[in-house]
């Protein structure tokens, strides 16, 4: 093969947009919805997690792109768009996928879940008894709590918040003269209310034609205009929702109190600028003019659909009781090595222990904690809170721990975009119990996933350490894939505690034994690692790396992987989101392959494999490779030196992904997936079924 020369390999033509790339991402969660084989409440609750993932879209990175343009900065990029450019590629790709959200839920998923007796009626639908009932729900429930807000010279354009779905309305007086006014729909009611509970409440009566009848708030709230507006005319009521700007950065080095500013930033995002106006197709041209007058947006920041807009609050109805219309359930197992009521101390010095989430049960972490609160022996407690959740007994466990007079830290990551709300409350409930409260460190999010257990025993004082590649939280990790080590090794041990030195206090930088930290050592290590496998290639020796991420956009460790494939090495990447590289350009990336898997559960593992010419290393992380994470996080990549983990990881992990022909795609050189399709005659793996099965 002819090497193309490295300073060619920064051609712009070699990289994927990363904008783009998210965008396909989103694309396979809404062809997911499409998949007649999966049950229908799944399909709909993909369609949620659609709109979901657009809303943070457009919050974040269209509002950085639009923030670009006004700036009048010309951000380079490893592909070579504009600012601009990238904006109008993202508003030519979004409005087809989103019809076609907007197709798959109106002409497939709500008529076949009207076959299995669950429906979303207008009020107009209904018989006159039940609109009836609805109108005495309505003026007893929900007629108290509305506002009105009506805009004529003495009452300015109201403040619209952030992803609120509210109502437009057109009003003629006595007089004829045209009136507007704005209804905000209440975000305390369900999107879909249900007419079996509002029987039970106003009629005495549960309807067994209505078990699973449901019908839209908007339109209950439309229907009954009349009674907000006493004495006038209603000629429209059209929904529309609105995206802010929330990409507000913190400036952390001009802050003297780090949580109060993030308080603020949360505080502030209420009023960022507008960055896209989403309207029903049946809205009136002067009531849209005057939102895009009022509002500030332009044309191309208008999506036009049919309603419902804001298709992610109607997730509730994807947890209805019927089981015939959902995943069958799976109750995750505890590991062998862990059973009920172990001494999970004991259990880790007998070797260490992989868990693979959430096929094992998160619940031995969480005992990990509550055990060591408890434990007389136990001395101190450390710990770093990403994502932890509103209700999480690993924080429950931290205040047990200071009650029985631990040494208790924890560094509550408050920068974690959309949970800082959460993280602020978990962080003043740490603080008012004594624990040791650090926010990280100046500049740097703290993306780690470390945790260490100080204990006193016969022979001296141990450490016990649990690394992860996900977060503390018992919720997601039900849904999360995700990769944990249980370890007392004494070299990890004193890594994890340098690294809480280095956090809580003014450690200056330093060398670890065994872990790879951002933004230190990351990087360099994991190219030292890769420039290895090229010369164990150009020796003509077998050469391999095995990666698996979240996301591939660092432009850096693309070209090292160009220049990998050049020199020779295999390289397989299970990449479940953005991925920047070209793979299969012939001369650059022959010898590169990256699939997807995208499934019942989120893969969030991060794994790196380097053959290393037979003495084969595997390590395991938070980190991917973006420059978020390598440059400006601290990360924790650890090593798995257990020849029976390593071996488990790669058998049972990572080969049965690289073997999954049901939920994988392959990417192309153009940057469009396919479907990875079972051959005549292979066999049929479905790698997250697979795990399920062998846990049973």
């Amino acid at each position: 093969m002819t090497d193309i020369p490295a300073t060619e390999l920064s051609d712009p033509t070699l990289y994927i947009n990363r904008e783009l790339s998210w965008l396909e991402f989103n694309r396979r969660c809404l062809l997911e919805s499409l998949r007649p084989d999966l049950p229908l409440l799944e399909r709909l609750r993909f369609l949620t997690i659609f709109s979901n993932n657009l809303d943070e879209f457009f919050m974040v990175r269209v509002s950085g792109l639009k923030d670009q343009v006004s700036a009048g900065i010309a951000d380079s990029v490893p592909d070579g768009l504009s600012s601009q450019k990238q904006l109008e590629l993202i508003r030519e790709r979004v409005l087809p996928m989103v019809q076609q959200q907007r197709s798959a839920l109106h002409d497939d998923i709500l008529p076949k879940l009207g076959e299995h007796g669950v429906h979303i009626l207008s009020v107009d639908q209904l018989e006159a008894h039940d609109r009836e009932v609805l109108r005495r729900f309505f003026e007893n429930e929900m007629f108290p709590i509305l506002t009105p807000l009506a805009v004529d010279p003495g009452r300015p354009f109201p403040h619209i918040s952030n992803l609120s779905l509210n109502l437009a309305v057109a009003i003629k007086d006595k007089h004829g003269r045209e009136r507007f006014a704005r209804v905000k729909v209440p975000p305390i009611f369900s999107r879909t209310l249900s007419l079996t509970q509002i029987y039970q409440q106003y009629d005495g009566a549960a309807r067994s034609d209505h078990a699973h009848t449901y019908i839209w708030l908007e339109d209950l709230i439309s229907a009954h205009l009349d009674m907000l507006f006493p004495g006038m005319t209603v000629t429209s009521a059209s929904a529309f929702r609105v995206t802010r700007n929330n990409d507000i950065e913190i400036a952390e080095e001009e802050a003297s109190d780090l949580l109060e500013s993030v308080e603020d930033i949360v505080r502030q995002r209420r009023f960022g600028p507008v960055v896209r106006l989403e309207v029903v197709d049946d809205m009136p041209e002067p009531i849209r003019t005057l939102l895009m007058e009022n509002l500030e947006v332009a044309p191309d920041d208008i999506y036009v659909m049919p309603a419902p807009l804001g298709v992610k609050d109607i997730s509730d109805l994807c947890n209805l009781d019927i089981p015939a219309l959902r995943f069958p359930p799976y109750m995750p197992q505890r590991p062998p090595e862990l059973p009920q009521g172990v001494d999970i101390f004991a259990a880790i010095r007998q070797g260490d222990i992989l868990l693979h989430h959430p096929y094992d049960s998160f619940q031995p972490t969480v005992e990990f904690f509550q055990q060591a609160a408890e434990d007389p022996n136990v001395l101190a407690i450390k710990t770093t809170l990403y994502r932890v959740g509103s209700k999480s007994p690993i924080v429950n466990a931290l205040l047990q721990a200071q009650e029985n007079l631990k040494q208790v830290a924890a560094l509550v990551e408050l920068k974690a975009r959309f949970d800082e709300e959460n993280n602020i409350s978990w962080a003043r409930a740490l603080e008012s119990a004594g624990v040791h409260v650090v926010y990280g460190l100046v500049g740097l999010k703290t993306h780690a996933k470390v945790s260490l257990v100080v204990r006193r025993e016969a022979d001296g004082v141990r450490r016990y350490v649990h690394l992860a590649t996900g977060n503390y939280n018992a919720t997601t990790a039900r849904i999360y894939t995700d990769l944990a080590l249980f370890t007392c090794d004494p070299d990890l041990g004193a890594d994890a505690s340098q690294l809480f030195n280095r956090l809580t206090g003014f450690a200056e930088k330093m060398r670890y034994r065994k872990l790879l930290v951002a933004p230190e050592f990351l990087r360099s290590s994991i190219a030292q690692k890769i420039h290895r496998e090229i010369d164990h290639a150009r020796a003509g020796r077998e050469a391999r790396l095995i990666f698996k991420m979240n996301a591939l956009v660092d432009p850096k460790c693309i070209t090292l992987l160009y220049e990998a494939s050049q020199a020779g090495v295999q390289i397989d990447l299970i990449v479940r989101g953005i991925c920047c590289l070209r793979p299969g350009v012939p001369g650059v990336s022959d010898n590169i392959r990256v699939r997807c898997i995208l499934g019942r559960y989120l893969e969030h593992a991060r794994v790196f494999y380097f053959h290393n010419g037979g003495d084969a290393e595997i390590y395991l992380g938070s980190a991917d490779l973006m420059q978020r994470n390598l440059n400006r996080r601290v990360e924790v990549v650890f090593p798995v030196e257990s020849i029976h983990l390593r071996r488990r990881i790669m058998e049972e992990v990572i080969g049965i992904e690289m073997l999954d022909n049901v939920k994988s795609r392959r990417l192309l050189s153009d940057g469009s997936y396919e479907r990875i399709e079972p051959m005549e005659g292979q066999e049929i793996i479905d790698a997250q079924r697979y795990f399920m099965e062998q846990r049973r």
